[in-house]
């Protein structure tokens, strides 16, 4: 089956992440309805509504860290079934909501299971994606975030033409998360276990069978059988090092830098500003002039940017150029974007002047370009590759759980606040960081790692690879097993089980 096989799961997989950019999307119109607003008497910009956000973000930041714990024991499959579960509990509270606590409680909810995947779903991906496309499979995660956002907007936009006395405004696009997560459940019988984790738990017929189903192409044996020795070696070395766990990876020099690389990665891409803009961009258009149903259409315009933009940068560029080249652009440009928009805005206070309202426009529409090209797909595919295998669930855990949805909730409260008492300058925050902070870190610190396995990525951050062939791979990974299991036991057991 091979490649063909591959992409189907991926996609299928992905479906994840547009529940994931749905739930984050869906309340940018459901916040813009006039009878969502009176029934729960608020204001778009009151600190209820971002309560709402935040406490999202939080139930994500909770479901992220327990996904840590859910990964390994019960694998990677069903770790991403229980998450789409708790989705579907959280939107049917939503939709049904009576009461604003239902809302939250709901928004919880929905925000704990979409936590669980957004680490699981990277982790699953990575670890069955071919070296060669796993940029692609990977960075598929924000291609259905990106999906998902715009999907919410257009059912949001069609939703918002209903009169203002009808409930259908806000309850009809917050029912829709039902129906990804009904698929995303049921479809997650039917693909097998990561072949890592397999192989992690001793499962080592079932580990080369899913290998061979997921990459063979009638003529690549000895690649597939060199990528089961490195992983089993592999992870023999690690289990020698220390026991997994969560102290562990913060014990464990290697293991430690390699979960601040990821943990990093996360926090840049909340610090670039663009879910700060994703979720109130209708108050940042309203600033700029746009308001009413013009409004919406320019919301819903915006959504399709960022997916078709990421569509093209990860099926023809990301795994050419890499990494670390993409996110030092995009750190560069979105600052550069956020200045020239806060520098427009702080000429046309009103909105009045429709030369500046075009130019911030488009201002905001480049931000979501230079992000699509960039920290979108490279967060999570940089995130999920640095990770050793010992550390991979809990690591990519806190680093989503701490680095994203702990620093997405805290910009979700303050975010509507800030952008009715500063306003415009509230943008100059953002490029700070991005210009003091994440540029220099990159710049000096990250690593590239295209095209490589995960086991050749182990030895990159040792230093101890620059760029070898998987026979060298082999060599160098059979010299550090562990005393007790020998070349010839591994090989033994390949040739059994194959």
């Amino acid at each position: 089956m091979g490649r063909f096989y591959s992409a189907c799961i991926a996609v299928l997989v992905s479906m994840g992440s547009f529940l994931f950019g749905y739930d984050n999307g869906v309340m940018t119109d459901v916040i813009d309805s006039s009878n969502f607003l009176q029934y729960f008497h608020t204001t778009e910009t009151s600190a209820i509504i971002g309560a709402i956000n935040s406490v999202y973000s939080g139930g994500a930041m909770i479901g992220a860290l327990q996904g840590g714990l859910t990964v390994d024991l019960f694998g990677r499959r069903r770790t991403i079934q229980m998450g789409a579960l708790t989705c579907l509990i959280g939107a049917t509270i939503q939709a049904a909501a009576q009461k604003l606590a239902m809302i939250l409680v709901g928004r919880i909810l929905a925000g704990w299971g979409v936590g669980i995947m957004s680490m699981a779903i990277p982790v699953y991906q990575a670890e069955f994606a071919h070296p060669r496309s796993r940029g692609l499979i990977v960075g598929l995660t924000q291609q259905m975030i990106g999906v998902g956002s715009l999907i919410s907007t257009w059912v949001g936009y069609g939703s918002l033409h209903a009169p203002s006395t009808s409930e259908f405004q806000w309850r009809f696009p917050l029912a829709v998360q039902v129906i990804p997560a009904v698929i995303l459940i049921i479809g997650m019988i039917f693909v097998p276990e990561s072949p890592r984790h397999l192989i992690e738990k001793n499962e080592f017929t079932e580990a080369m069978r899913v290998l061979r189903k997921l990459h063979y192409d009638g003529s690549n044996d000895d690649w597939i059988e060199t990528e089961y020795r490195s992983i089993c070696r592999t992870i023999e070395v690690e289990k020698s090092i220390s026991t997994p766990g969560w102290i562990a990876m913060f014990t464990v020099p290697k293991w430690r830098t390699r979960m601040l690389h990821g943990l990093a990665v996360q926090v840049f891409t909340q610090m670039t500003g663009i879910n700060v803009i994703s979720y109130y961009q209708t108050i940042m258009f309203k600033d700029l002039g746009i308001t009413g149903s013009r409004n919406t259409l320019v919301v819903g315009i915006y959504n399709c940017v960022g997916p078709i933009t990421n569509l093209i940068f990860v099926m023809f560029i990301l795994d050419r150029v890499g990494r670390r080249k993409p996110l030092l652009f995009g750190t560069i440009a979105m600052s550069i974007a956020l200045i020239c928009e806060g520098v427009i805005n702080s000429q046309d206070p009103d909105g009045s002047r429709t030369g500046c309202s075009i130019s911030g426009i488009f201002f905001l529409f480049a931000v979501s370009v230079a992000f699509s090209l960039s920290f979108g797909p490279c967060s999570w595919v940089y995130m999920a590759e640095v990770m050793p295998m010992q550390i991979r669930g809990k690591g990519s855990a806190f680093a989503v759980g701490v680095g994203s949805w702990a620093v997405s909730a805290l910009w979700n409260e303050v975010s509507p606040i800030a952008l009715g008492k500063i306003q415009w300058k509230y943008y100059f925050v953002f490029v700070a960081w991005n210009l003091c902070v994440s540029l220099p870190i990159i710049y000096f610190f990250f690593r590239e790692t295209k095209q490589k396995s995960l086991e050749e990525i182990d030895l990159i951050f040792e230093q101890r690879l620059p760029d070898r062939s998987s026979v060298d791979l082999d060599a160098e990974l059979g010299k550090e097993v562990h005393a007790d299991v020998s070349r010839a036991n591994i090989r033994d057991v390949t040739i059994q089980e194959h």
